[in-house]
């Protein structure tokens, strides 16, 4: 019973093939990120707009020692580390004592309106999938990318 269930449910997912998408890495575009990041990381779009009221999943390229201040998203934030190390930290201040560090293959969960940061050790490239539209709020104004622009 178990194997006709199976058989089945790969029948119909053969069916919607024109739906699936898919990226190999040679095939991903990749681009400056967004303002809202500071400067030096790169991001994809593999899926959705980020800027939608639907699922999207992006891809971020940061060099090592890149660092997301603390701040805030209005959804839930999940994030899988595909290469380098990516440390990990909850809470209003970054405290680099007190991190999580996930290697390639390694996932979280930023709940929504949580404050958490970021550091990349080595060169790291996470894939990060949420509900749109993606936003990210500073705890401290002055971390934002675009006050630093502004001065």
């Amino acid at each position: 019973m178990r194997y006709s269930i199976t058989a089945a449910l790969v029948l119909a997912a053969a069916g919607n093939t024109a739906l699936a998408q898919s990226h190999a890495a040679p095939e991903i575009k990749w681009g400056p990120a967004p303002a809202v990041f500071p400067a030096g990381a790169q991001m994809a779009v593999l899926q959705g707009d980020p800027g939608g009221k639907a699922q999207f999943t992006v891809r971020l390229r940061m060099p090592d020692g890149y660092k997301i201040p603390p701040h805030t998203h209005p959804t839930d934030e999940n994030v899988t580390v595909i290469s380098g190390a990516f440390r990990v930290g909850m809470g209003k201040a970054l405290d680099t004592k007190n991190m999580l560090t996930l290697a390639a293959g390694g996932f979280i969960t930023a709940p929504a309106n949580e404050a958490h940061y970021a550091v990349a050790k080595g060169a790291t490239i996470v894939q990060v999938h949420a509900i749109g539209p993606f936003a990210m709020t500073y705890v401290n104004p002055a971390d934002a990318p675009r006050t630093h622009a502004e001065k």
